[in-house]
């Protein structure tokens, strides 16, 4: 566990960044309180990488997603075959160049996530919903296939 870490076990590190450690490093005290470590110029460099799960059940396929802050219209769920392909954004706030930053932890960008979903996922029946910041999508399976019994003949004179 590295230092920044140690400081402040909550911080995502997605890369390292000695200038970012050094103001945390600063900022930290015994008794909680955080000074400016911001003039609100600098940029974020973080990924927004939100948390799936996916489960099975008899029915189908259940995936949810933790997307808080994503717009309907920045979320996109296709099909290719048998790959599910999520794919997102969410948009930082805007910022005044007046404002002071005591903390700036929440992260932002474009997002995408590629599953492969087994044969008898029927992705034409999937339906999708984005509530409360959390996307749900059912995959249904496809109706099990019967075998049938071919009756084969033959030549007999």
């Amino acid at each position: 566990m590295g230092l920044l870490q140690r400081l402040n076990p909550n911080t995502q590190v997605s890369e390292w960044d000695p200038f970012r450690m050094m103001r945390e490093m600063m900022s930290a005290t015994p008794w909680g309180t955080n000074y400016p470590m911001f003039s609100g110029t600098e940029k974020r460099v973080d990924t927004f990488v939100p948390g799936f799960d996916v489960k099975e059940n008899k029915e189908g396929y259940i995936i949810k997603a933790d997307l808080p802050g994503v717009n309907e219209a920045d979320l996109e769920v296709t099909f290719q075959g048998n790959q599910l392909r999520i794919a997102g954004k969410r948009e930082q706030e805007k910022e005044d160049k007046g404002d002071t930053w005591y903390s700036l932890e929440r992260s932002y960008g474009a997002f995408t996530r590629v599953f492969t979903l087994p044969d008898v996922a029927d992705t034409d029946k999937a339906k999708a919903e984005l509530k409360n910041g959390v996307l749900h999508l059912f995959v249904p399976r496809q109706a099990q296939s019967k075998t049938t019994r071919v009756e084969v003949k033959t030549d007999k004179k």
